[in-house]
Parts: structure tokens; C-alpha cells; sequence
């Protein structure tokens, strides 16, 4: 059972985004649908990842 909120709708949104694009898409349209509909629910997603900045010297 999923006890965070913010957990449940974003399982739900990529359920939801599975469930209507099915199998055999690539990974970047998954990734765009999930987006649309995490902003669809009111989360703002950021799609760039995040890494920390590494200097050299």
C-alpha cells in the first residue's frame, strides 16, 4: 500500500501513460507522455537530470 501521496500519483501517471501507449514505443515518447501528464495533474516535472557539477583542475 502506498502511504505518500505524491508517490501514488506518480505511479499513477505512468500507469495511466502505459496503459494507454501499451508496449513497443521507445523510451524517449514514454518519457515525453509521463511529462504531459505529470503536468496534466499539477506536478512540475524537470526533464533534465540532475548530476553534480564536477571541476577540474
Amino acid at each position: 500500500m502506498i502511504n505518500d501521496p505524491l508517490t501514488y500519483k506518480i505511479i499513477g501517471c505512468a500507469l495511466k501513460v502505459h496503459n494507454i501507449l501499451g508496449n513497443g514505443f521507445q523510451e524517449v515518447i514514454y518519457q515525453r507522455c509521463l511529462a504531459i501528464e505529470l503536468k496534466r495533474v499539477g506536478l512540475n516535472n524537470d526533464k533534465r537530470p540532475h548530476a553534480p557539477k564536477v571541476e577540474q583542475n
